[in-house]
């Protein structure tokens, strides 16, 4: 892991590209061909961001 991140224009620099990611994911799935398995991971990264969101907001 790298270091926190404290600045936060940096912060909402780091969570504008994860919700990109995510997006990008999302754009990517298939709807005839998704499983299960795609959906927990699709869950997984919206509970990853919701972490880092709660991280940063109380981060001094």
């Amino acid at each position: 892991m790298g270091s926190p991140i404290l600045d936060k224009q940096m912060q909402v620099s780091f969570l504008k590209q994860r919700l990109n990611m995510f997006l990008e994911t999302l754009d990517s799935i298939n709807p005839e061909d998704t499983d299960l398995d795609d959906i927990d991971r699709l869950i997984a990264m919206v509970d990853d961001l919701e972490a880092k969101v709660q991280e940063f907001k109380y981060r001094e």
